[in-house]
């Protein structure tokens, strides 16, 4: 039901037995048929006459941009080529790709003409084919190779990457070298033989554009590294609801209000939780502190939403989890940190927060809060070996804060941290951004190893979701999927997809149409109608 992610090795392996099993050339045929035919459908949109210029590597990722190139030229394209390096390759396909174009007659453009060439166009777009590098670059791009990427930003292009953009690692998604170092930007990558994790988060996802698999025909039998969440994967978690439902069948959410100058975070999160329908929503208030201002009148929790229930709370003294559990009271999920702070008042809240038996969601302060106490970090640690179900949602400062690293070190690796966060914790953790990242023990209590914990990727969101509160309304959707009885894993996964879709349904409005100016309070009506479609359509 998830698409599947494969690595690097894995992906050799399977190209390896397909070389094995076909004629020479044979693969390379179907990979530049494949690219080529993408082409031809986005040339049919681009202005008549757009020309085709490849831009060919000394790998085979050069033969098949050049196969391709071939082949759109016997179907009436223009076509030019430029090689990165002059004379043919050592790869034998990617030499019978070189003759082939020669055997054309047409002559080699130098990476120096990219710019006149482009230039010559007088701002009119040329589709370019990207053979420059594949799956196996590890260094950053440098020299002509840098400078042809570098003159293909300032210029207008249509970009098609062949396997991956050249300069993304296929695996982290990261750009190769240091920071600085570029990469392709492609509108689409039409990628061969298996989905590759490094096309889908980080700056992979923003360089590949859209993502076309083609697995020339190969079996693909080995088990996947990763999966992708797609509409696919999130609707095998959701279900229309019985006729008999009642508000106590959908379970009860307890969302702690946050500090008085961010009580509007805990809000967003109560409001998220009821899109993705909770049963009962009650907003938690510590009445016996003096850092808190009620905003409350009666019983009420919020006058704005009659329906958000009141609940008092005990922070101070708790020192036990049935004495947790009698402070906070039930709840089959409990949402903390959404506006929280990081001042010992918040550390008691945290720290008590820790003992609740109730399946756990933590988010922004509340991490802050266990990444600077080592007290709190053990805290974290014990409830997965005491079997309690914790879910971790960080961006990537907050990520690297629980780490102890940078943030640029955890965007270098996204997979890699999210897979150390919940070994390291035992908690499902889900790392936000683009591509977010889920990963969890499949462990259920004890030791962890790295082997032990499995990962996935979102393929839904985008930068309508870049806005400050959008982080509390998932808090509140996982936070409500853990009432309902999902597994932490399913909770999150199906949490995030629904998240991102909702944000992108919002995104086909013009209003939204370039990302920009989303008030997060307009975002859970959005998952509301995500969901019920999602499991209008599962029926």
């Amino acid at each position: 039901m998830h698409a599947p992610l494969l690595m690097t090795p894995d992906i050799r392996d399977i190209e390896a037995q397909g070389l094995a099993a076909t004629s020479p050339g044979e693969l390379m045929s179907r990979a530049a048929t494949a690219l080529a035919q993408v082409c031809a459908r986005h040339l049919r949109q681009l202005p008549a006459g757009t020309p085709v210029l490849a831009l060919v590597g000394p790998g085979n990722n050069g033969g098949d941009a050049l196969c391709a190139a071939a082949w759109l030229h016997t179907r009436g394209w223009s076509v030019q080529a430029i090689a990165l390096k002059a004379g043919p390759p050592a790869a034998d396909d990617a030499q019978r790709a070189w003759a082939r174009w020669n055997a054309l007659g047409h002559p080699w453009l130098t990476p120096d003409q990219l710019e006149p060439w482009l230039q010559a166009r007088q701002g009119a777009t040329a589709l370019v084919i990207d053979g420059l590098f594949g799956i196996g670059l590890q260094r950053p791009l440098e020299g002509p190779a840098r400078a042809l990427v570098e003159t293909l930003r300032r210029n207008p292009t249509h970009v098609i990457a062949a396997d991956v953009p050249s300069g993304i690692d296929a695996e982290t998604g990261a750009i190769v070298g240091p920071p600085g170092s570029e990469a392709v930007r492609a509108a689409t990558t039409v990628t061969f033989i298996a989905n590759k994790p490094g096309l889908h988060t980080g700056a992979g996802r923003v360089h590949a554009g859209a993502v076309i698999v083609e697995s020339l025909g190969l079996q693909v039998d080995l088990p996947p590294a990763g999966r992708l969440i797609d509409r696919t994967a999130a609707q095998q978690w959701i279900h229309p609801r019985a006729p008999d439902a009642h508000k106590g069948s959908h379970g009860d959410v307890l969302v702690l209000r946050g500090a008085p100058a961010m009580q509007g975070a805990s809000v967003l999160a109560l409001l998220g939780a009821q899109a993705a329908g909770a049963g009962r929503l009650y907003l938690g208030i510590d009445d016996g502190s003096a850092m808190q201002v009620s905003i409350t009148t009666a019983s009420m929790a919020d006058p704005n939403h009659p329906e958000f229930m009141r609940r008092s709370l005990i922070v101070t003294d708790v020192t036990s989890p049935e004495a947790a559990l009698q402070a906070w009271g039930c709840a089959d999920a409990v949402v903390v940190g959404c506006g929280l702070g990081v001042d010992p008042w918040a550390q008691q809240v945290v720290a008590t927060a820790l003992l609740h038996p109730g399946p756990l969601v933590l988010d922004a302060d509340a991490l802050n809060c266990i990444a600077q106490s080592a007290s709190r970090t053990s805290q974290l640690k014990s409830r997965s070996t005491q079997g309690r179900i914790t879910v971790l949602t960080p961006h990537p400062l907050e990520a690297a804060r629980l780490l102890h690293t940078s943030t640029a070190a955890i965007q270098s690796d996204r997979i890699g941290a999210a897979r150390q966060l919940a070994q390291q914790t035992g908690a499902v953790t889900v790392l936000k951004g683009a591509g977010t990242v889920i990963a969890w023990p499949t462990r259920a209590t004890g030791g962890v190893a790295a082997d032990d914990v499995a990962w996935a990727i979102n393929a839904s969101g985008g930068p309508l979701l870049a806005v400050a509160g959008t982080g509390d309304v998932l808090a509140g959707i996982v936070g409500a999927l853990l009432a309902q009885g999902l597994a932490a894993a399913d909770a999150a996964c199906l949490g995030t997809w629904v998240h991102g879709a909702a944000a992108d349904a919002l995104a086909e409005q013009p209003q939204w149409a370039a990302g920009i100016g989303l008030p997060a309070s307009r975002l859970p009506e959005a998952v509301r109608e995500t969901i019920n479609q999602l499991a209008a359509d599962r029926s």
